[in-house]
């Protein structure tokens, strides 16, 4: 994951301040709440790629041979497979 959890914890704050200040919402909790709420769909949002990252060095590692023989880049392949994936899988990042 690109951000620390505390940056993470720093946005959930500053949307659901945000959202509250300018009425945009109505939210009859805590707002502690709906900042644990928003820190979850970012974390796990965020984390949906390191999965695929993990995914595709899986893939990879498993055809090294076959991409050594080819002389192919790593970091090409790379990108290649995880654009593949995206894009099979509707993702967006």
């Amino acid at each position: 994951m690109r951000l620390t959890k505390e940056l993470i914890e720093k946005i959930s704050k500053k949307i659901v301040s945000t959202l509250i200040k300018q009425e945009m919402i109505i939210w009859e909790e805590t707002p502690e709440k709906l900042e644990a709420i928003v820190n979850d769909i970012i974390t796990e949002d965020l984390m949906v790629e390191d999965q695929l990252n993990d995914e595709v060095k899986m893939l990879l590692e498993s055809r090294t041979d076959e991409y050594e023989r080819d002389m192919m880049d790593y970091g090409r392949a790379f990108q290649l497979v995880k654009s593949r994936l995206v894009r099979e899988r509707g993702l967006v990042l």
